[in-house]
């Protein structure tokens, strides 16, 4: 298959926009982890708001991780450019193929951070009675008996 300009230009808007979202979800998280830790320091419940932290401080830890591999794969999708731009298509192809791998790794780590965040959401919950949580099967018997 020969690699063409064209196809490494391709991701350059998927990670521009993923970037931006990763970017909010940090911005989101660290005024969150401030918050916390304010509340942290003056009131009782220190167990929950130091769960909550330390979720917290793992997901910023993913999100900069997510935002060095895509960064990583806008790079590569670059440099795979110039060795087209140069007619080198094997080493061209090798590194958009490492670009491809980086921004899927990128993906991945999103798919873990977003899973994290409902848990964060659970804790903040936690002292709440009352909640319950149905299984989907359960959720999907109470809708069709409404109806």
């Amino acid at each position: 298959m020969e690699l063409t300009v064209n196809i490494p230009a391709l991701l350059f808007p998927a990670i521009s926009l993923i970037m931006l979202a990763y970017t909010n979800r940090f911005l989101a998280l660290s005024s969150r982890v401030r918050a916390l830790h304010d509340k942290y320091q003056t009131q009782e419940q220190r167990h929950l708001i130091f769960i909550q932290i330390k979720n917290l401080k793992y997901r910023l830890k993913l999100i900069r991780n997510m935002q060095t591999y895509g960064v990583t794969s806008l790079l590569f999708s670059i440099v795979s450019m110039f060795f087209i731009y140069v007619e080198y298509q094997k080493t061209a192809q090798v590194i958009f193929a490492i670009s491809l791998l980086a921004f899927c790794w990128s993906v991945l780590l999103s798919l873990i951070e977003i899973r994290l965040s409902t848990k964060a959401i659970e804790i903040e919950l936690s002292d709440m009675e009352g909640l319950e949580d149905p299984t989907v099967m359960d959720y999907l018997k109470k809708k069709f008996e409404r109806d």
